[in-house]
């Protein structure tokens, strides 16, 4: 089956991938099919986020898609990231640098380091039906970078899952998506689609 991911986040297309990995998908991006008009993300939630996506590229491709939206919530600035995590701060054109530079200076002072990560997938099926999928990670922000990170996914590096001695971005592959937003969420779409398949 040729499933389309529904971003032109380069670390997101890399994550999804290899959690799919044990699936025979082909899987293509936007770019892939010359699609470079972006959706508009104008919901209140995650999963409406998630389905506007997810709908823009079905319509765009006639592919079945998958679309994530996905955000930080972080105890210590209350209401200021969730759904508009990489609009915030530094705003929606900074590089990932600049945007995590902004986001640790923010967290300087800040005693209460606590955060969760969120995550909705929608996906749209060959016949135009919307499924969602959920995950959520809680971890503790840390003082300052701590590995290296994907492209477009820069607070990895700075977001430590609770019960592990590394940041996200530091963990394996197969450890990151037993334990993250997205991996979790992920997870429940690939059972899903064996279900389906099968």
């Amino acid at each position: 089956m040729k499933l389309l991911l529904g971003t032109s986040n380069k670390g997101k297309v890399q994550e999804i991938s290899e959690a799919l990995a044990s699936l025979n998908l082909e899987i293509v991006t936007p770019l892939d099919l010359g699609i470079t008009e972006l959706p508009h993300e104008h919901g209140s939630t995650y999963a409406e986020n998630a389905e506007q996506k997810a709908r823009f590229y079905f319509e765009k491709s006639g592919l079945p898609t998958l679309a994530d939206d996905s955000g930080v919530v972080v105890d210590a600035l209350k209401n200021e990231l969730g759904i508009h995590t990489r609009r915030w701060g530094a705003g929606p054109d900074a590089s990932d640098y600049q945007w995590v530079e902004f986001f640790l200076e923010r967290m300087r002072d800040e005693k209460n380091r606590a955060a969760q990560f969120l995550c909705s997938l929608a996906y749209i099926d060959a016949s135009g039906s919307l499924h969602m999928f959920e995950g959520s990670c809680d971890g503790t922000i840390t003082p300052e970078l701590e590995a290296d990170y994907l492209p477009g996914l820069p607070i990895s590096a700075c977001f430590k899952p609770n019960g592990y001695s590394k940041v996200f971005s530091a963990l394996s592959v197969d450890e990151k998506n037993a334990v993250s937003h997205r991996g979790k969420a992920l997870s429940e779409f690939v059972q899903y689609l064996q279900g389906v398949v099968h």
